[in-house]
């Protein structure tokens, strides 16, 4: 079989050496890797087709593009992991297992949803899932994954929580204090940056002084690495290198992710800070979804069962919309409910 194709992403960010390729994947993860790929990636493309619509207010940040690093970072984890992110959180939710239902009608503002319809976009949790949110405040979830990896040193147990934040949130103050205290006391947390180059809209090269972010960590001595964020497999092999590190009681680990978002910062951006060439040449040479799809066809996997699986995600995601616009919107009384007095 003829070596894969780097990604444009990491060949401009320069992070694989030359000639190393991930480790292969078995047909069976590569068929998984798909299909979670798909769902996150049609569940969002209709949550942009309901924004345009109207059923969806407020914010809504849209995944595309971005699907296999939290994909891979799911295939490396155990029951009672914890997950948190920031307001780009719709795709892990779905990869942590929550239901497409839940997340739909939380965006819609339906009873049904993970948040009863009160949290929208940027906040929705689910305990049975280990996902603790979606946070709007940019940065805050990072001493938020921090006190989770706490929490399991406290408990003595093996979990690993994981702290997903973008290139722009990188430079919060937050951030480093949530290194240090992790390196100092040997916190189980793996330190995932999204690097999607742009932030809100600028681009790296002009917001960050060190845009090497896997390097971010060298004045606390955490350990740090640079990942093509756009291939599954190596997404999943830093994952699995990064997860023993911290089961194995050695601290916290930091993740940069090489990846590229297709839309906008959120569905309000008209992303006028890239050319549409930029966008266009991703999507041509390193679409994560269609990495995959031409390794299950050159193991000989037909169209037809590519295009079943594509079938069977668009389905779900449909009866989601339904569900999302037919679910009742939450009773008044919901106002007094889960606050603090």
């Amino acid at each position: 079989m003829a070596a894969p194709k780097k990604s444009v992403v990491a060949k401009e960010a320069g992070q694989e050496k030359a000639n190393e390729s991930p480790p292969e994947f078995t047909k069976a993860q590569e068929l998984a890797a798909l299909r979670d790929m798909l769902l996150i990636r049609r569940f969002e493309e209709k949550a942009g087709q309901l924004y345009g619509m109207g059923a969806i207010g407020g914010f809504c940040h849209l995944y595309i593009g971005q699907e296999a690093v939290v994909v891979g970072m799911q295939m490396a984890l155990k029951q009672g992991d914890q997950v948190i992110t920031g307001y780009r959180d719709h795709g892990h939710m779905l990869a942590c297992g929550m239901s497409a239902n839940g997340v739909m009608a939380e965006l819609t503002g339906r009873r049904g949803g993970y948040s009863k319809g009160k949290g929208g976009s940027m906040h929705m949790f689910s305990m049975e899932k280990n996902f603790y949110g979606g946070h709007g405040i940019v940065g805050a979830q990072v001493s938020l994954g921090t006190g989770l990896a706490f929490a399991n040193r406290y408990r003595g147990n093996d979990n690993v929580a994981l702290a997903y934040f973008g290139d722009g949130a990188a430079n919060q103050g937050q951030v480093y204090e949530s290194f240090n205290m992790a390196e100092l006391w040997k916190l189980p947390v793996i330190f995932v940056i999204e690097n999607n180059r742009y932030a809100m809209g600028t681009s790296v090269s002009r917001a960050s002084a060190q845009s090497d972010f896997s390097k971010r960590g060298a004045s606390f001595n955490i350990p740090g690495k640079q990942v093509d964020g756009m291939d599954v497999r190596a997404v999943k092999a830093a994952a699995d290198e990064a997860v023993a590190w911290c089961r194995a009681g050695n601290g916290p680990f930091i993740l940069e992710m090489q990846t590229y978002r297709y839309r906008g910062h959120s569905m309000s951006d008209p992303a006028k800070y890239r050319t549409r060439e930029e966008v266009e040449k991703v999507r041509h040479d390193s679409d994560p979804i269609e990495q995959v799809r031409s390794r299950l066809l050159a193991a000989k996997v037909t169209e037809e069962e590519l295009k079943k699986i594509d079938a069977e995600v668009r389905e779900i995601v449909n009866a989601s919309a339904d569900f999302a616009q037919r679910d009742p919107e939450p009773d008044v009384s919901e106002l007094w409910t889960d606050i603090y007095r």
